[in-house]
């Protein structure tokens, strides 16, 4: 958590407009020129917070590679390093700015050809999953991240990338330059806060409290198989689907873990949106317990591997049938770990 000095913002700004009264004001103001005079420090000092933030926020930001990397392990990019990739300008319309939908922008980035060529086992590698912070997830081919300037843009008409434009790292496709491009990757491709890559699928594991499991000894346990409408974020068929994994209650003994009554087991996924404990990733006791309440890790009538693409390789499901109302529970996405609180 980073503190901003607002009061010394704010008595900057109310030190201007003492001394502009001192100077140019003969009168004694009006109730009514004090006011506006104070909605105008107050806008000011709201700008100047704002756009403190937002730096702040920007040059915290990091970028993590993830799944079949070159060397197997993780991989951090800071700000600055990502600076320092940033080499390739594209012009283009973007696909999100409906009030001028013609008009073009630069956008300088890092092409992701060059994160491929850098971090991926290329051979291996046949498709990209770009993850947001708020769990929205984009899976891109290999052979057009190599054949196309597609960018995370980090800057635009050389400002940094508002949150409300999709910064600060925006998934970017050019466009104009390849009109064709927009026939397999829409405007909805267009990933808005970008936190995570993750070439190929990543190796299914989840670590409960201090104790990691790998999908293995997870396929040892009891499997169960629900059918339900996925609540997920990402791509997935919209018709039922078969959802093929383990109740969590059955997970907690190989971490040692007796779940008592009172207490609950928080959910963590991957993206920034589900690495706090809110009310909707917390499951209670009774919930764990009459609930089948599973982390998947197959799908469908073969049971293929969930992949990046549809936020495995472990995903949370919740069955309909629950004695209990389970609606408000959140389908988590790349799940990480679960947390007895």
């Amino acid at each position: 958590m980073v503190a901003v000095n607002t009061r010394k913002n704010l008595a900057l700004v109310s030190l201007n407009i003492t001394i502009f009264c001192l100077v140019g004001c003969t009168n004694k103001p009006t109730d009514q020129q004090l006011e506006v005079w104070l909605k105008e420090a107050g806008d000011r000092n709201a700008e100047i917070l704002a756009k403190q933030a937002e730096n702040i926020q920007q040059t915290q930001w990091n970028l993590v590679i993830q799944g079949q990397t070159a060397t197997g392990k993780t991989v951090e990019l800071n700000w600055s390093q990502l600076q320092d990739l940033a080499t390739v300008n594209v012009n283009t319309v973007d696909a999100n700015n409906i009030v001028n939908p013609n008009k073009l922008f630069t956008f300088t980035g890092i092409p992701v050809k060059t994160l491929i060529q850098q971090f991926a086992l290329n051979q291996q590698v046949t498709e990209i999953t770009f993850v947001c912070s708020d769990a929205y997830q984009v899976t891109v081919k290999t052979e057009d991240l190599l054949k196309y300037p597609i960018i995370l843009a980090i800057t635009k008409d050389g400002k940094a990338i508002p949150r409300s434009e999709g910064g600060p790292i925006y998934l970017v496709f050019p466009y104009s330059q390849y009109p064709n491009i927009k026939e397999k990757y829409n405007d909805g491709m267009w990933a808005f806060y970008v936190t995570h890559i993750v070439f190929g699928t990543e190796t299914g594991k989840i670590s409960i409290n201090n104790t990691e499991l790998n999908l293995s000894k997870l396929d040892e346990l009891p499997q169960v198989t629900i059918r339900e409408k996925a609540a997920y974020r990402g791509r997935w068929p919209s018709e039922q689907v078969e959802l093929h994994g383990v109740r969590i209650k059955d997970v907690l003994p190989l971490a040692g873990i007796n779940l008592q009554p009172q207490q609950s087991i928080f959910v963590k996924g991957k993206p920034i949106a589900y690495q706090k404990p809110i009310d909707e990733q917390i499951l209670p006791f009774h919930i764990i317990e009459k609930c089948d309440v599973i982390l998947a890790t197959r799908w469908g009538k073969d049971k293929q591997p969930i992949p990046a693409s549809m936020g495995g390789p472990i995903t949370l499901a919740v069955s309909n049938k629950c004695p209990v109302d389970t609606k408000k529970i959140q389908w988590v996405t790349f799940v990480e770990g679960l947390t007895v609180k």
